[in-house]
């Protein structure tokens, strides 16, 4: 009896294009996504900076707000002192410089 094997190399491979680079080793800065967002993109934008599901970021931030209500605040304080990206300034940072142009142009 005469059988002959041939040896195949494995066939699955992985379409790393269709996953999302959040889960790759490159630093991200922290700022707000414009697209991947609920609300203001505070939860993915810190998220994506500390290289974690988005969910778990969420559902921390939600605990917090029921329990304590301290989710609410850091929410707040994230939306004003994060940067959107593409941006180079967060909204208090913008918000200050203004002020601070007006006072002086007087």
């Amino acid at each position: 009896m005469n059988t002959t094997t041939t040896n195949q190399p494995n066939q699955q491979s992985t379409n790393f294009a269709d996953t999302e680079d959040r889960f790759d080793t490159g630093p991200h800065p922290l700022c707000r996504p414009v697209h991947d967002r609920m609300l203001a993109g505070v939860a993915s934008g810190f998220a994506r900076y500390m290289n974690v599901d988005v969910t778990v970021v969420r559902v921390v931030l939600a605990v917090l707000a029921v329990i304590g209500g301290a989710g609410v605040p850091i929410y707040l304080l994230g939306w004003l002192l994060i940067p959107e990206e593409g941006c180079d300034q967060s909204i208090a940072s913008s918000f200050i410089q203004s002020r601070q142009s007006r006072r002086y142009d007087r």
